[in-house]
């Protein structure tokens, strides 16, 4: 049997092909696992768990059909979907883990995280973070409308976006610090997450020996998938 983690699909509406691909996958392959884990920015935006958004509605449907069938589905929050709350968790029937969380995958214990609090380096995006995983900032904003939270978010991203034109890349990416240090706090070898929508298997260099960081891809243009197994981890491309 194979575990499956995911991250950064970034769903929304006005991009039908990622969904497309998610709920092939969610029919499919997902069907056959052992579990699947999902790293956060599922959604591009998720306003609350009573937003009556249908596009995401369908989302959920499918998420519960996946639990139903009997595959354990697991979920952390990204920095789009930072709301999802117990509402979601009982509707889909998927496990909110705290980020991060020590997972066992077929026998090796593995550091699960969405990745962004180990953007250290970017001072402004880290104050941001610890403001909306705030609760009672969250309840302020649960407090609003829909439209209201909405209008939030369409000013948000538009700030996200010119800020990240003002910024290197480097910024934005994980602090290597960061790495080792929450990796020796949390005595793991191997640490996955996503975020940075940069797909790769890095080595990381510890003082006890070298261990390793594979960091999931974004779905924009294809899927992007790690599948763990008895053998070990294996992250792939899923073409459209």
């Amino acid at each position: 049997m194979t575990t499956l983690l995911i991250s950064d699909l970034h769903l929304e509406a006005s991009q039908p092909a990622i969904g497309e691909q998610f709920l092939s996958f969610l029919a499919g392959e997902a069907r056959q696992a052992d579990a699947l884990y999902i790293l956060g920015d599922l959604f591009d935006a998720w306003l609350g768990d009573d937003d009556p958004n249908p596009y995401y509605k369908t989302m959920k449907t499918a998420m519960r059909q996946l639990t139903d069938s009997g595959v354990p589905a697991y979920f952390m929050h990204g920095n789009r979907d930072f709301m999802i709350g117990e509402a979601f968790a009982a509707e889909t029937d998927i496990t909110l883990l705290d980020d991060p969380s020590v997972v066992d995958l077929h026998g090796h214990r593995v550091l699960l995280s969405h990745g962004d609090a180990l953007c250290t380096d970017d001072a402004h995006y880290q104050q941001v973070r610890a403001m909306t995983r705030d609760p009672d900032w969250q309840a302020m904003m649960l407090a609003k409308s829909i439209d209201e939270r909405i209008a939030f978010a369409v000013q948000a991203r538009k700030d996200s976006m010119a800020r990240g034109e003002t910024i290197s890349n480097d910024i934005m990416d994980v602090n290597q610090d960061a790495v080792k240090s929450i990796m020796l706090e949390y005595g793991v070898d191997t640490l996955l997450h996503g975020h940075t929508h940069r797909p790769a298997v890095h080595d990381v260099e510890l003082p006890d020996g070298l261990a390793t960081r594979i960091v999931l891809g974004d779905w924009y243009d294809q899927g992007s998938v790690a599948r763990w197994n008895a053998d070990g981890p294996r992250l792939e491309k899923m073409p459209r």
